[in-house]
């Protein structure tokens, strides 16, 4: 099992930024294979995911919805990623999870079902 901490949430104005990390561990095997993605959930809503980026290549995608806003980078030598917010929206307002697993965004495709460990969340609050 992989173990994801969150960090960086928390509360800001419109137009504002926030900067999201994920660190990974893993006791007795590799991460080598294991790209990770960003998903964010609303109260009410279903969680959807938000962008995601390929271990092997750095290839990444994001949600339409935060293109050109959000960020994703990673920093495997520390086995962190970071997700970079810029020009938040009051309906970015979400808890905010990382996740992993085997070759879930391999060549920038994210593909959700691949997903299997998840860290607790982050809140991240955007006033209007």
């Amino acid at each position: 099992q992989v173990h994801l901490v969150e960090s960086g949430g928390g509360l800001v104005q419109a137009g504002g930024s926030l900067r999201l990390s994920c660190v990974a561990s893993a006791s007795g095997f590799t991460l080598s294979y294991y790209d990770i993605g960003w998903f964010r959930r609303e109260p009410g809503k279903e969680r959807e995911g938000v962008s995601c980026i390929s271990r092997s290549d750095s290839d990444t995608w994001y949600a339409d919805s935060v293109k050109g806003r959000f960020t994703i980078s990673g920093d495997y030598v520390k086995n962190t990623v970071v997700l970079q917010m810029d020009s938040l929206k009051p309906e970015d307002t979400a808890v905010y999870y990382c996740a992993t697993g085997i070759l879930a965004c391999n060549g920038g495709y994210f593909e959700p079902s691949r997903y299997t460990d998840w860290g607790q969340g982050t809140q991240v609050t955007v006033s209007s």
